[in-house]
């Protein structure tokens, strides 16, 4: 756990941050070793390492609220919780005082076959900026350093490093030049692909902001 700005930020696993303020959001539930009540759970799409419905169930409670990418809508057709709200890129939602942007997480240069990427921008992945005590929060999801995040104001940003499904450590140095928060953190790395050296290397090469690795 880090204590970034008036948050406290732990990475779980891979993609999964608890991220706590007045408000416990989880970011894509994945690999969850205790179990614990989320106000707020954010679902970036359907993969399994993003909708884990046995970690999900670790982290949600009768008063949780879930707001995910359309993806999620099939695999969460059991899931009892207090709310559920599906949102495109572009879509807000508020939950109680905290706002939530959904904004865009696609491939554009990682392939599973020539002509067909891993997220697909037609897909509606998403990515979240939060803001919760004052305090804005990019989680990127699963993307590449994408056009629109020249756009995204945020004072921490969340993002992917491993290369292979996502942005590459390179690639996320790039991304936090053009998104200037106020710290960036790496994730995507050490469980399904990438690895602790990916998270130096995103370090070592950005030199606008300062990077934690938590």
């Amino acid at each position: 756990m880090a204590k970034l700005l008036n948050l406290e930020i732990t990475r779980i696993a891979h993609d999964t941050f608890k991220i706590a303020g007045s408000k416990v959001i989880y970011t894509d539930p994945y690999q969850v070793t205790k179990p614990d009540e989320a106000d707020i759970v954010l679902l970036s799409h359907e993969h399994f390492d993003h909708l884990s419905l046995e970690d999900l169930k670790k982290v949600i409670f009768p008063g949780t609220t879930i707001v995910a990418s359309h993806l999620c809508k099939e695999g969460l057709k059991d899931v009892k919780v207090k709310d559920k709200f599906f949102l495109d890129p572009g879509g807000k939602h508020t939950v109680g005082k905290v706002e939530i942007e959904a904004v865009p997480a696609y491939n554009i240069n990682k392939f599973r076959e020539p002509g067909h990427p891993f997220h697909p921008k037609e897909a509606k992945g998403l990515g979240f900026i939060i803001k919760m005590d004052g305090t804005s929060v990019y989680y990127a999801g699963d993307t590449d350093h994408i056009p629109e995040m020249k756009s995204f104001k945020c004072d921490i940003a969340l993002l992917p490093v491993s290369g292979t499904y996502v942005m590459t450590a390179e690639e996320a140095a790039a991304a936090a030049a053009d998104i200037q928060p106020a710290i960036a953190v790496p994730m995507h790395y050490a469980s399904i692909v990438g690895s602790q050296a990916d998270a130096q290397r995103f370090k070592s090469l950005v030199k606008n902001c300062r990077v934690e690795i938590v």
